[in-house]
């Protein structure tokens, strides 16, 4: 058992909730979190505890913890760190990047997203067809090439 100060308890669950998820390397032993000033056990525990509840989801993989905050999640934070109900995490906040609007060329009024020649869909010019020709080098079910060896060229 883990006994976990209220301050890194607090600095966890208000991280968690900024971020919506946080990840958590599977090492006990390490001194301090990546990204909280805590020891990565605390963070393990927390994490550990909130899963359990399902709050959290969790996935493991290449001795890394990730963490994913469900919607009961959301809502068992606020109620815990006292926030309003307009206030979401980082990954329910829709991102808006200050890219600049692409220019179509040609000036055919903004038709197209830029790919070929503009007009069809899904249909290919003829100097953009594909040529799946020649030798397979033996690879796949041709068996080294037309009416060679077993079932070629069927």
């Amino acid at each position: 058992m883990v006994l976990i100060p209220k301050q890194n308890k607090k600095a966890i669950l208000q991280y968690i909730f900024k971020e919506g998820v946080i990840v958590c390397a599977k090492d006990h032993r390490k001194p301090k979190h990546d990204d909280i000033e805590v020891p990565n056990i605390h963070v393990m525990m927390i994490c550990k505890s909130l899963t359990s509840r399902s709050y959290l989801t969790h996935t493991f993989n290449w001795q890394w913890h990730y963490y994913y905050l469900t919607d009961e999640g959301i809502a068992y934070l606020r109620e815990q760190l006292h926030l309003p109900a307009q206030v979401a995490p980082l990954t329910l906040t829709k991102q808006r990047t200050a890219r600049p609007m692409m220019s179509s060329g040609g000036g055919e009024g903004g038709k197209g997203k830029g790919w070929g020649k503009g007009g069809g869909k899904g249909k290919w010019d003829d100097d953009q067809k594909p040529s799946f020709g020649g030798k397979g080098f033996g690879r796949g079910r041709g068996y080294g090439g037309e009416g060679e060896g077993k079932g070629g060229g069927e």
